[in-house]
Formats: C-alpha cells, sequence, structure tokens
C-alpha cells in the first residue's frame, strides 16, 4: 500500500505519480498536456463528456448498510446495493485507479460553517475533473491540508466500466454512496455534476442529526443583514431572482440552516448555460468567459468562440466557476437566520397567483410539494398542455432520508426564526400556456422587493377559494387584477376547471405523504384540495 499522504485512507495503493491540490492553473495546464479538452478564446476550459451529459438517474445506489438502513428513503431514487456487492465494487474502482500513470487528488470542503463541514478528497484520473472539484467545493487555506484526513472519499473512474452481473449495478455506469464506509465510488459517467450531488446527498444525510435542515435553495443577504431563501426546480427564475444588486450573494444551489443562520455548502457555482446572453445574465456570462472555469458540452468553433445556443451535444451545457467570479458575493459563505423564504413555481397551467402568503404549515404542504409545471412541447407556439412536475423538498433525487424529515424540520426552523414565508409564480397569467402570458419579470421583482423589505406582510389579503392561499389585494406599482389570477383570464370558467384540475393533481401527489404529517399540514392540504 502507497505511502503517500495525498492517498491515505483512501485504500488506493497509487501510482508513481500523484498530483495533489494543484492550483487552478496547473490543473489546466495537465488537463491540456493530457489532451481532456481545449481553452475557449478566453481561456474557460471546454470538456466534452461523451455518452452521460447529465445525471445517471437510475443507476445511484446507497449501500444497504444495517447501521443506516432503517432511515433511508428507499425507491427509485435510493436504489439498495447490498454490502457484498460495493465491497467487490468499490475494490474494483481501487484497483484501477491504483493502475493508472497519474492520478489527481483534491482535499476540499463541503460547507461554510466550521461547526457543521466535512472534509472531502476526490481521487481522479483526470486533470479537469480535479479542477472542476476544486471550483465548486470550498478550497481550505494552505495550513488546513496538513494531516487532512477526509470524512468522506470520492473515488472517481469515469472510464471505469462497471458490470451489472458482478457489481450489482444497472448498466456500466455505477454511482454507489455508503453512508457507513463514507466512501462515494462513481464509475462509468464523466459528467462531473455526479461530485458535487454526491456531496450534497452526504450532506442530506449528515446534517438532519446535527439539527441542521440541508436545502436545494439559492440565497442572498440585505445590508441591513436581512437573509432570504429561494427554492426552485429548474426554470423557475433561481439564479435570477437571487441575483440581485442590492443584495449579496450567499450561494446559488445548496445551503445550511442551523441555529446560527444559514451557510452556503459551496464555494462555487454550476449554472445551466444553453441561450445564455450577456443581457439577461451577464454574472454567469462574464464568469462562464474567463480562465479557471469550465464549461461542460458547450460548442465553440476553432478558435474558441462560445455559441451558448449550440445544443447539439446536450440542453444541459454547463458552466462551473469559483464564485468570487460573481460580483458581490459574501465571501464567508455565511448569513443569519432567514427573514424571507421564498417558493417559486413556474405555473404554465396559469392559474397561481403571482405571490401569495403562506402560513408554516402551507409552507411545508409546498415544500413536499415541490411543484412546478413544464410546456410538453419544445417547439414555441405549438400550445401543447402543460406537465405538472412534483419533486418534494425541490431535491427529490437528493434526499436519502424520508421527505417528511426535512418537511418538519423547515416547518421548525420556520416557527422558530419567524420567517415569513411567500409562493412565487413566475409562470403564466391570463391562461394557460398558448393562450396566457409569461409572468412580467417587473411584477415579480416589485413584489419580491416589498415581500423582502416587508411591507408586503402588512397588506390586506383574501383568501383564494381553490388553494387557501392569502392573496394581497394592493400592491403599489402592480394592477390590482393581476394579483388575482381569476380576474386576469377573460372565461372566468375556463379558470375554475384549470384550477381544479390544478388542485387534483396536487392532491393526487400529496397522497402519498398523508400518512406522514401533522393534522395542521393535512388541513393545509385539505384547504389546498377543497
Amino acid at each position: 500500500m502507497t505511502s503517500n499522504p495525498a492517498l491515505t485512507g483512501t485504500g488506493v495503493a497509487g501510482p508513481a505519480v500523484i498530483h495533489a491540490n494543484l492550483t487552478a492553473a496547473n490543473l489546466v495546464a495537465h488537463a491540456l498536456r493530457r489532451g481532456e479538452g481545449r481553452l475557449s478564446a478566453d481561456g474557460a476550459f471546454m470538456a466534452v463528456t461523451g455518452q452521460h451529459t447529465g445525471r445517471s438517474v437510475q443507476d445511484k445506489f446507497v449501500v444497504d448498510d444495517p447501521e443506516v438502513r432503517d432511515a433511508i428513503w428507499w425507491g427509485k431514487i435510493n436504489q439498495p446495493m447490498p454490502p457484498a456487492k460495493f465491497a467487490g465494487f468499490s475494490g474494483k474502482v481501487r484497483t484501477w485507479l491504483g493502475q493508472q500513470p497519474e492520478l489527481f487528488t483534491q482535499d476540499l470542503y463541503a460547507g461554510a460553517d466550521p461547526a457543521h463541514r466535512i472534509r472531502v478528497r476526490l481521487v481522479t484520473t483526470n486533470a479537469w475533473h480535479a479542477l472542476f472539484a476544486r471550483n465548486m467545493f470550498i478550497r481550505p487555506p494552505k495550513a488546513d491540508l496538513d494531516g487532512f484526513a477526509p470524512d468522506f472519499t470520492i473515488l472517481h473512474a469515469p472510464e471505469l466500466d462497471a458490470s451489472p452481473e458482478e457489481d450489482g449495478c444497472r448498466t456500466s455506469t455505477c454511482i454507489a454512496l455508503s453512508f457507513a464506509k463514507r466512501v462515494i465510488c462513481i464509475a462509468g459517467t464523466s459528467y462531473a455534476g455526479e461530485i458535487k450531488k454526491s456531496i450534497f446527498t452526504v450532506m442530506n444525510w449528515l446534517l438532519p442529526d446535527r439539527g441542521v435542515l440541508p436545502m436545494h435553495c439559492s440565497a442572498n443577504v440585505g445590508k441591513a443583514g436581512d437573509a432570504a431563501l429561494f427554492f426552485g426546480l429548474s426554470g423557475t427564475g433561481k439564479t435570477t431572482l437571487s441575483s440581485d444588486p442590492e443584495r449579496a450573494l450567499v450561494g446559488d444551489d445548496e445551503h445550511g440552516w442551523s441555529d446560527g443562520g444559514i451557510f452556503n455548502f459551496e464555494g462555487g457555482c454550476y449554472a445551466k448555460v444553453i441561450k445564455l446572453s450577456k443581457e439577461a445574465e451577464p454574472q454567469i456570462w462574464d464568469a462562464s468567459h474567463r480562465f479557471g472555469a469550465v464549461l461542460e458540452n458547450v460548442i465553440g468553433d476553432e478558435d474558441g468562440n462560445l455559441d451558448l445556443d449550440d445544443n447539439r451535444l446536450t440542453e444541459n451545457t454547463r458552466s462551473c466557476y469559483p464564485i468570487e467570479f460573481i460580483p458581490n458575493t459574501v465571501a464567508d459563505g455565511r448569513a443569519g437566520k432567514p427573514k424571507t423564504v421564498v417558493m417559486l413555481t413556474a405555473d404554465a397551467f396559469g392559474v397561481l397567483p403571482p405571490i401569495a402568503k403562506l402560513t408554516p404549515a402551507q409552507a411545508m404542504y409546498h415544500f413536499l410539494s415541490g411543484y412546478t409545471a413544464r410546456v410538453a412541447g419544445t417547439e414555441k407556439g405549438l400550445g401543447k398542455e402543460p406537465q405538472a412536475t412534483f419533486s418534494t423538498c425541490f431535491g427529490a433525487p437528493f434526499l436519502p432520508r424520508h421527505p417528511e424529515v426535512y418537511g418538519r424540520m423547515l416547518a421548525d426552523r420556520i416557527a422558530r426564526d419567524g420567517a415569513q414565508v411567500w409562493l412565487v409564480n413566475t409562470g403564466w397569467t391570463g391562461g394557460a400556456y398558448g393562450t396566457g402570458k409569461r409572468m412580467s419579470i417587473q411584477h415579480t421583482r416589485a413584489l419580491l422587493r416589498a415581500a423582502l423589505d416587508g411591507s408586503l406582510a402588512k397588506a390586506e389579503f383574501v383568501r383564494d377559494p381553490f388553494f387557501g392561499l392569502m392573496m394581497p389585494k394592493a400592491v403599489p406599482g402592480i394592477p390590482s387584477a393581476v394579483l388575482n389570477p381569476r380576474e386576469t383570464w377573460a372565461d372566468k370558467d375556463a379558470y375554475d376547471r384549470q384550477a381544479k384540475h390544478l388542485v387534483s393533481l396536487f392532491e393526487k401527489n400529496f397522497e402519498t405523504f398523508a400518512g406522514a404529517v401533522d393534522e395542521d399540514v393535512k388541513a393545509a392540504a385539505i384547504r389546498a384540495a377543497a
């Protein structure tokens, strides 16, 4: 077994050449030397991930260790792998890594709060994957690297094919996580998002036992120290709305909520950049056009000039960069207890109000629901029926515990810390997709400003008869008809039918939680389904 400290505790008998904790510049140099990709015209590193251009959801496994078995939310998201199979698979990965001519390691933190952070060691075959991890996680000061002992180790073997017969997996791709052994093995996929999300899953497992709520959300903070959280699935405006020149960004994707406040899990951003424009998202644009960023499956010409509209490889083109590439961020990734919690949805059915105030019970209901709606057709103007999407806690693929664990923690945090919760619809108004129009971004921003400064909570509210939501009757600068979605529809009967339809979808989705939530949340569900 190697005595190289960069591989201590990994079980990998390393090769002669191990590149430990290299800087971004050195990692880029090695990636170019090894032919792992090329540079854009602005110096960003461009990588192509091959067959896998997104997460392999059906190839993710959690080891069925006796120590954790009863607490895991088993099912399609957390598929069990027998401990014996994991022992064989992880042994195969370690052996394969040890046979490579060179390896790259990075020692990093997940969690900006020292009281709740974990130490992560990545062992990988590729310099660009090491750069991705260095961008994505928190980089410790040099002094912390002496004697660094990882809490979790990622053994990353993207070129190794797993064997369904030998390893108990589904295909040649396998992502297996053992909470008991504190090891993650990734094989058969070069998509870097697997590295990021495996550690998010770990944080979602560890933190509830410490009384910390892990969350899939963005966060920012105002000049008065008033923190806000933004939950929302893809396409709801989470990144856009949390990026506010008047407020500092804490982080754009993963956070914890503890007794001391909120903290970012990460040290970087992983932005979807398909059809990204400099006018609409100047901060992400600038961050993606500079040395040190990693671009996944982004197309460029022979000189490296990017074409962010080109989706020939995937719609899921990505840019990964350190959070300091974004101006006006919170340097230590921490803020106080949130004053405001925003749950975003893009309702393509066109029946939810642009903003509504939620009780703690309603907040838990909508948190467990994790609703948005997308348009079935991909071509503009097809007018196909919207498709409802429910992703519990706005992050179902990354939840190792039962969803109600996180739902109860959210309700408790809201109650104890006095946060006001708002449901914000960035979707359609005046009709469903194909008939109505997209909610005005100016109206959404104005409503959010009023929610964040506390003035909206003092407004007069009226109850929506379908979902039991409390809608403001009047907001300065916003047409009153906009605030009540039914008033924006020319055909009121059509609105009623559409609202009842969406209520039925909520009701059906929530059936899985009906026996696991408290009576007040059930009552909120009943009101929503009335």
